[in-house]
Parts: C-alpha cells; sequence; structure tokens
C-alpha cells in the first residue's frame, strides 16, 4: 500500500466499537496517532494492535484535545477525525492523489454523511462540509469546549467523497450526546459572554428546523429526517434555555451575596 507523510489523528475515550474501523480506514497515512483521555475498555488495545502510537492526555475539551494531538504529530499534514468517524473508498483515494500530485492548498474540507435511524441521510444536514486534513502551520483547532472549529485564513478546498459518521447506536443514545454536548456547549458560550434572549429562544428552533427539513429537504430522508430536524430544533431551544437558567443563578447568587 502506498503510503502518504500525513498523520491520521484521533481523539479518543471509550471508543472499542469504533476505533478499529475509523484507524483502518487511514492506513494509508504513514503515521495514526491515538489521543487517549483515560478509555477503560478496549480502545487502546486495539488502537495499538492496529500500529497506531497511543499517547494520554486528560481531557481539557474537544478543541484543546485536537489540538493537543495536532502539535504531538510527527508530521505537518494532519487529517483528524472522531472515533465514530471514517473515510469513505472514494475519500481515501482522493486524499491519496492529493499527495501524488502538487497540493493546491494548505486546507482540505470534507463532506461529512450521517447515519441516523438505520439510514444513510441524504438531504437535510448533508452535505455539511468540514475541514479535517490541513498543514498545521496554516490552521489551528479552537479553544471551543465542544462544536469546535478550525481558524485559519486560508481558503479551504473540497476533496471529493463522504467522510462516513455513525451518529448513535440509537435514538435515546442521540438525545443523550446532544444533551450532554449542548451541556458543555451553554457552559462554554456563557464563559465568553454569551447571554440569552427572547428573541433567539423563540426563533432559532423554528429557524433550524425550517432549515434542516424544508430548506435542505430534510423531508425526503423520510422519518429519520423528520426526527433529526424536531431533535435539533428541540436542542437549539434547549441551549438557550439553559442559558436563561445560567444567568437566573448567577443574579440569584449575586443577590445573596449582597445580602
Amino acid at each position: 500500500m502506498m503510503t502518504i507523510p500525513v498523520t491520521a489523528m484521533v481523539i479518543t475515550l471509550n471508543e472499542e466499537g469504533n476505533i478499529h474501523t475509523c484507524l483502518q480506514s487511514v492506513a494509508f497515512c504513514e503515521e495514526r496517532l491515538v489521543v487517549d483521555s483515560g478509555s477503560t475498555d478496549r480502545t487502546v488495545e486495539i488502537a495499538r494492535q492496529l500500529g497506531a502510537r497511543v499517547i494520554h492526555n486528560d481531557w481539557p475539551g474537544f478543541g484543546k484535545q485536537k489540538q493537543f494531538g495536532v502539535l504531538q504529530a510527527s508530521h505537518d499534514w494532519v487529517l483528524c477525525l472522531d472515533a465514530d468517524e471514517w473515510l469513505s473508498d472514494e475519500l481515501a483515494s482522493n486524499i491519496q492523489r492529493l499527495f501524488t500530485a502538487k497540493m493546491a492548498g494548505k486546507l482540505y474540507q470534507f463532506a461529512r454523511r450521517d447515519f441516523f435511524l438505520g439510514r444513510w441521510l441524504k438531504h437535510g444536514g448533508y452535505p455539511e462540509y468540514s475541514p479535517r486534513l490541513f498543514h498545521r502551520d496554516f490552521a489551528q483547532w479552537s479553544d471551543a469546549m465542544v462544536h469546535e472549529t478550525v481558524i485559519t485564513r486560508e481558503t479551504a478546498l473540497t476533496c471529493r467523497g463522504d467522510l462516513m459518521h455513525y451518529t448513535a447506536g440509537s435514538l435515546g443514545h442521540a438525545v443523550e450526546k446532544r444533551a450532554r454536548y449542548g451541556s458543555m456547549q451553554v457552559k462554554d458560550m456563557y464563559s465568553r459572554g454569551v447571554r440569552p434572549s427572547l428573541g433567539k429562544l423563540l426563533i432559532s428552533p423554528l429557524a433550524r428546523f425550517v432549515k434542516l427539513y424544508l430548506l435542505r429537504q430534510g423531508f425526503r430522508d423520510g422519518v429519520a429526517g423528520f426526527v433529526l430536524a424536531v431533535i435539533s430544533s428541540f436542542f437549539c431551544f434547549y441551549k438557550y434555555a439553559m442559558l436563561y437558567e445560567l444567568e437566573f443563578k448567577s443574579k440569584q447568587g449575586k443577590s445573596g451575596r449582597q445580602e
């Protein structure tokens, strides 16, 4: 197999059910690096069996953990994946072709396809383009606790092919995951000075539903598309409602100290 001078970097915590598929999809990278934050299952064992380099780092949040991994990479070109993601054959082939020709840019994005309620979604949130392959001298991950982004001045070029994403094993898991991520996001937003407003609480959830289900044609994905749009809309509402709760508790605490 031809290899390319890229470090494929994955962050993990108890991902024994996903890590094998993820790492196998990037076997063409000269280095596969797993940054683990304390798995108690077979994640680390499986990663090492597949030839990955595994390092431990206590959990600082998604953005900081990914940037830590980028800085530990042996190569300047880094391909960043979550453990529940893997490259389609088309995407893997096109990434390899980038390195056999003259690179046209310093940052590449992929279309991510979600698996939800037993089917691969073709509409709604798809394609959601996500920059994942970059030269670390020209890009870095943000410090966000969750919903981290790549910070760069470069224009993201698109590499054809899908980044496959196994959203959740069940509807309950999907809801629990969104609730957990939502709580982290709200704390992060509040710490950055974001405050609630009635307008966002009322309008943003509806706008989210309309965007996913109507404008981006999530209705063409059947029941799965409708459920995903509803869940996304609800957790948009949940996020702003939690901001109100944090604001109330903060004011209540200040009032109590003054008394």
